[in-house]
């Protein structure tokens, strides 16, 4: 990344009696770039982020721009943390919750109306203000302690987990607003997750953690695009990763270079009639905009879409064109390569 950037995380670890939860972690941040960091339930995730505002005791370096804030008591650092479960006051309105970190900071009455009116305004609750939580839906909630994080301009937004207490219908609404809020609001951010669609959706940048290590980094795109590994693949959303001949075969009907394992999407493979593979449908699933299918072909078991105006039963015969912009060649071997649950 050119010039200096805005946080700069090098070799921060963790450790709970002995046991390490964050090993060597290292991130770097632009000014008003959001940041995901995806991995499984108990990576390390949720602890990399309180490390980084202070709540966690740990050893490396956390830099804001020119500022080395390692030792900075958490409440210095001009990071705001926001959790999952939004942790608002249940006996306070929502004007009064958002005012909150305002009112710490003994900002003027008249200020601090202007500025929470217009963080409702940014989130989408004006006429809101008056309200309790217990009144809200858990999407209104969320917002409202999106607003309140904002309140006080933090240099870093830190969200644990934001939206994964949210229906999955609503997640998805939802971290479309929060991108939408994040960029007009110029707000700098690191957002922990478990879910690779909500980070697609929010962030501009990824790092995979697995096991307490940052496995990968770098700008959502190329992370999708060129996963480090075969279990970062299947992580991300792939669906299977196929090696040795299998791979090279793929690949060769894809018209791309030979590689040592591939990782595909799920629609990596489509039924057509001018198709180079030949195969044979073993399983069929409908689903509301395609079909889903298991083919044996020559190079095994493979995942294949095709539209729903087509009828293909298991046992029939059928030809499958390869999308290269579905595929990932990958650097390494693994034996972790069973297709995805889903």
């Amino acid at each position: 990344m050119a010039g200096t950037p805005a946080l700069s995380v090098r070799d921060l670890s963790v450790s709970y009696d002995g046991t390490p939860a964050v090993v060597g972690a290292g991130l770097e941040l632009d000014e008003g770039q959001v940041l995901a960091v995806l991995g499984p339930s108990g990576c390390g995730k949720s602890t990399l982020l309180r490390a980084i505002a202070g709540l966690e005791p740990a050893t490396g370096r956390v830099r804001w721009h020119d500022q080395d804030v390692s030792t900075t008591p958490t409440h210095r650092r001009g990071f705001a943390l926001m959790f999952q479960d939004g942790q608002l006051f249940p006996h306070l309105t929502v004007a009064r919750n958002v005012g909150y970190p305002l009112r710490i900071r003994r900002t003027p009455r008249t200020a601090a109306a202007a500025r929470i009116a217009e963080l409702l305004e940014l989130v989408g609750l004006s006429g809101f203000e008056g309200r309790l939580p217990s009144t809200l839906s858990g999407g209104e909630r969320q917002r409202v302690a999106l607003a309140r994080a904002l309140a006080a301009s933090p240099r870093l937004l830190l969200l644990d987990e934001p939206l994964s207490a949210l229906d999955a219908g609503l997640r998805q609404r939802l971290a479309d607003d929060l991108r939408r809020i994040l960029v007009e609001a110029g707000t700098t951010a690191v957002m922990v997750t478990h879910d690779h669609e909500e980070a697609f959706a929010v962030a501009d940048r990824l790092a995979v953690m697995r096991d307490g290590r940052i496995v990968q980094s770098g700008p959502i795109a190329d992370v999708w695009r060129s996963p480090a590994d075969p279990a970062t693949a299947l992580f991300l959303g792939y669906a299977r990763v196929v090696e040795g001949a299998a791979a090279a075969g793929l690949l060769a009907a894809a018209g791309i270079p030979d590689s040592v394992s591939v990782a595909l999407r799920r629609s990596a493979l489509s039924v057509a009639d001018d198709g180079p593979l030949k195969g044979e449908v073993v399983d069929v699933r409908t689903t509301p905009g395609q079909l889903r299918l298991v083919v044996r072909t020559d190079h095994g078991e493979l995942d294949a879409v095709a539209s729903l105006d087509r009828r293909p039963a298991p046992g029939d015969d059928v030809r499958l064109r390869v999308d290269a912009t579905r595929m990932a060649r990958l650097p390494g071997r693994s034996a972790s390569h069973q297709p995805a649950l889903d």
